[in-house]
């Protein structure tokens, strides 16, 4: 059986943070399975073995398992270590009060305690959990950290050389007139500019046209808006990317997003990627 050449196996007490890690592992190109029955790894193992840039896997188990805490220490010192001897075991901690305050504020229910009061579960998992605990090749207590602290963390420790998380930035351009986009970060009307769908014969062509850029640029208010668009966004993407966005979406729209939007769009897209960014844009309404 071919090994993985990176297994990072995620555990901890239930609402640490593991879903954020195994995340940031994706993110890091690692190939991620969530709450895999133990006895489902090493046929998991086996099968990506065969996928094309899946040699750094990561694997989240814990208490949603049947009797994890009993079964889970010598499984992985006896299997998994003999089959992948650099296995990582990441453990994932947190203090009651704040596990108490995640559960509250998602209002789910903790694994070992539907009927039990919160404190009393998270405790019993804590008591439950030791052997695994002490496996662990890293601890990481979240109690402090926000999301994105967590995320740098692991970034931090297990991005490869060679390896760099890029996010992409997506330009939709749209018509107001057909909704807007539901996901958008970033959102630029752009209604203020004389519209070129009330000169008849600029109606027909669109914003990727030579004639309505020319029109747009013989406006005096288009240059001078456009500059300063784009020194706001050129500001505001390095700061996303600090915060470890893996995408950002930037959302331009007119009336009927045919002409002034696409124009806009497109040539921010293309100063941007002009500036090394990664870069989609998509003109959702330009054909209607």
């Amino acid at each position: 059986m071919k090994r993985p050449e990176y297994l990072v196996i995620i555990t901890g007490l239930s609402g640490s943070g593991k879903s954020y890690v195994q995340s940031t592992l994706e993110d890091l190109g690692f190939y991620c399975s969530d709450n895999l029955p133990l006895e489902l790894i090493e046929p998991f193992l086996d099968e990506v073995a065969s996928h094309e840039n899946a040699n750094r896997v990561g694997i989240v188990v814990d208490v949603r398992t049947h009797d994890f805490a009993k079964i889970f220490p010598d499984f992985y010192r006896e299997r998994i270590l003999k089959l992948v001897p650099n296995a990582v075991l990441i453990f994932l901690d947190a203090s009651d009060e704040v596990l108490a305050r995640r559960f509250s504020e998602t209002r789910r229910p903790h694994p070992l305690g539907k009927d039990l009061p919160i404190l009393e579960a998270i405790q019993r998992e804590r008591e439950q959990l030791g052997d695994v605990k002490a496996l662990a090749n890293l601890v990481l207590d979240t109690s402090q950290f926000s999301v994105h602290e967590l995320k740098a963390e692991v970034m931090k420790r297990f991005q490869l050389p060679g390896y760099e998380v890029t996010m992409l930035v997506t330009i939709i351009t749209f018509g107001f007139k057909y909704s807007m986009p539901y996901n958008l970060d970033l959102l630029f009307d752009v209604r203020f500019l004389p519209n070129p769908h009330f000169v008849e014969e600029l109606r027909p062509k669109t914003g990727l046209d030579r004639e309505i850029v020319d029109y747009l640029e013989e406006q005096p208010e288009y240059e001078e808006f456009y500059k300063k668009l784009l020194a706001f966004v050129s500001y505001l993407v390095p700061q996303y990317r600090r915060e470890m966005k893996s995408y950002l979406t930037i959302g331009i729209g007119c009336t009927g997003g045919r002409h002034r939007s696409v124009t806009v769009g497109q040539r921010l897209g293309e100063d941007l990627e002009a500036q090394g960014y990664a870069v989609e844009i998509v003109h959702r309404d330009v054909r209607r």
